[in-house]
């Protein structure tokens, strides 16, 4: 069983950099393509950025919102991702979710939150204008 716990997230302004991070245990993490989705109150949850396995080289997928802006990364050694998030809008406040999923493909298809398995308990960002 997969445990996953996201932290970083906090209250910051427009403009602004944070940094989230997800620890992952359980099971090997190299096995795992990792996602981060975002749910703002009253709206679906969506994948904002995904990796997959080293294995398969690391591909990477990003919604179009964050494109430039956000940067998802793995270090197998340390079972750890991270979402490098810079330039912060208001609109990209939400919980954002750490998710798992044993050797799932990334293609330039959105993820959606069903191909994934695992999930962390969120962090809460919030962008003020």
């Amino acid at each position: 069983q997969v445990q996953l716990v996201e932290s970083g997230g906090g209250l910051v302004q427009a403009g602004s950099s944070l940094n989230i991070s997800c620890a992952h245990s359980g099971r090997p993490f190299s096995m795992y393509t990792m996602g981060w989705f975002r749910q703002a109150p009253g709206k679906e949850r969506n994948c904002v950025s995904a990796i997959s396995t080293t294995l398969v080289g690391g591909i990477t997928y990003y919604e179009d919102s964050v494109k430039g802006r956000f940067t998802i990364s793995r270090d197998n050694g340390k079972s750890t991702l991270w979402l490098q998030m810079n330039r912060l809008k208001p609109e990209d406040t939400a919980v954002y979710f750490c998710a798992a999923a044993p050797f799932l493909p990334i293609t330039t298809v959105q993820p959606k939150a069903t191909d994934f398995g695992s999930w962390g308990q969120g962090t809460q960002i919030t962008v003020s204008a």
